[in-house]
């Protein structure tokens, strides 16, 4: 079985750093790179491309809301016209990046609160199938969501993924940061998470009970505690459960 395994990087900003990009990037296969408006600047961006590179992991773009303060995670009133601009305007930035390394960009994948409106507003799940159609981008959502479904509708390409190192509720959403359980900190707890909802299509929520999934790519965040134990974790354990790990673009189609 193919997998991919994505990961948020390039969120640092100036002085402030974010994330252990270095030591997470030789784990995985796809790298979804700020462009920006949420986290990361011209230099991150270009330091994040360069690495992604160097380690042979594909180029996605990562784009949010503009909420420098609040890391794109805070709900914000858009427009469909108003999203489409601010994603358009982040694909290009970082495509500029790969053009001059030679390379192309892969996949698109929104960052943060900007995520999960695609599931709790269907106009906005059709502006970004669009992003995806016209940028000629893999898009990336979240497994059994309504956006999954609203983008294959459009005729996007579209690759499903989970979480290994966040918890999650009964009806299959991630639950909030804000509560108890949110993050999956032990890599062995992330390993096994990783591993079943690929092989198994199942996820033990955390009151206990399974939800199905459908899985071509596991997300792990770099802002997570020890993110680059988990990252290792995983990979091992999707590698020794049989597993091929490899980009996306390699395969998906």
């Amino acid at each position: 079985m193919n997998i991919d395994l994505n990961c948020d990087m390039g969120e640092s900003f100036g002085a402030y750093a974010m994330g252990y990009d270095e030591a997470i990037m030789p784990h995985v296969t796809s790298a979804n790179i700020a462009c920006g408006f949420h986290a990361g600047d011209p230099q991150v961006m270009g330091k994040t491309v360069h690495l992604a590179l160097t380690h042979g992991v594909a180029l996605g773009a990562h784009p949010g809301l503009p909420d420098l303060m609040g890391f794109g995670r805070r709900k914000m009133d858009v427009t469909p016209s108003e999203m489409r601009d601010y994603v358009r305007y982040q694909i290009g930035a970082l495509r500029e990046y790969a053009r001059a390394a030679g390379k192309t960009l892969q996949h698109l994948k929104p960052h943060g609160v900007l995520y999960h409106m695609m599931n709790m507003e269907d106009e906005l799940a059709k502006a970004m199938a669009e992003m995806a159609i016209e940028s000629d981008l893999i898009l990336i959502a979240h497994s059994s969501s309504r956006y999954e479904q609203i983008a294959k509708s459009q005729g996007v390409r579209v690759a499903t993924e989970a979480c290994a190192d966040r918890g999650y509720n009964p009806d299959g959403t991630l639950v909030s940061r804000k509560a108890k359980g949110a993050l999956i900190t032990d890599p062995a707890t992330a390993a096994k998470q990783a591993v079943r909802m690929v092989l198994e299509g199942k996820v033990r929520a955390i009151d206990g009970s399974d939800f199905s999934v459908s899985v071509q790519s596991v997300a792990c965040h770099a802002d997570t505690e020890g993110a680059d134990k988990i990252a290792a974790a995983v990979r091992s354990a999707l590698e020794q459960a049989g597993c091929v790990v490899k980009p996306l673009g390699e395969w998906f189609r």
